[in-house]
C-alpha cells in the first residue's frame, strides 16, 4: 500500500490497520525488530520453494495465540488453515518511496498485536503524521476481523476527511 499508491492521483487518504509504514528502504524485518514485542519469528514454518526463496506460515498450532488471539477458537482455526504465505524475501526487501509522505494517512494501532510491535505501530503513525491515530488495547494482529466496526469507522473517517 506504501509503495503502490504512491504518485496516484486517484488516491486521496491512506488507512494502516495494525501496518507497516515503512520509509524509504526500509524493510518489515527491520520495523519489527525496531522495537520489542514481536514473537513472530518463533513461531514461523519454513516452506523452501524452488526459486531459492521460502514461503513463511505462522503453524497452525500456534496461530490464534499470534495471529488472532481476540478471535474465536472456530474463526482462528479457519483463518490459520486457509492462511497465505508471506516470501522471506518480502520481509527483508527495502521499501520504495513511500505514499505517505505525500498522501494524509490514519492508523488504528492493534494494542496486543504479537506481528507487529505496539511501539513499531505508534511510531510509524507518528512519523507519517497520521491525522487521527485509534488504538484497540485489546486486538490482535486480526483486528479487522476481531473488531470490524472501529475499522470500518476509521475508513470512512478517512475516505470522507476534506
Amino acid at each position: 500500500m506504501t509503495n503502490a499508491a504512491a504518485g496516484d492521483p486517484d488516491v486521496k487518504a491512506l488507512v494502516y490497520i495494525a501496518a507497516f509504514a515503512p520509509d524509504k528502504g526500509e524493510s518489515a524485518l527491520e520495523l519489527s525488530s525496531k522495537f520489542p514485542g514481536s514473537t513472530l519469528g518463533g513461531t514461523l514454518a519454513p516452506v523452501p520453494l524452488a526459486d531459492g526463496t521460502t514461503d513463511l506460515y505462522i503453524r497452525q498450532d500456534l496461530f490464534r495465540q499470534q495471529f488472532a488471539a481476540d478471535v474465536s477458537k472456530q474463526q482462528a482455526s479457519l483463518m490459520a488453515v486457509t492462511q497465505r504465505p508471506i516470501r522471506d524475501a518480502a520481509l527483508s526487501e527495502g521499501s520504495g518511496e513511500p505514499a505517505w509522505k505525500n498522501i494524509p494517512s490514519w492508523f488504528l494501532v492493534a494494542g496486543s498485536d504479537h506481528n507487529i510491535p505496539v511501539e513499531a505501530q505508534r511510531w510509524m503513525a507518528d512519523r507519517a503524521g497520521s491525522r487521527a491515530t485509534i488504538e484497540i488495547r485489546k486486538a490482535s494482529h486480526a483486528v479487522g476481523v476481531s473488531n470490524p466496526r472501529p475499522v470500518a469507522d476509521l475508513i470512512v473517517r478517512a475516505a470522507t476527511a476534506r
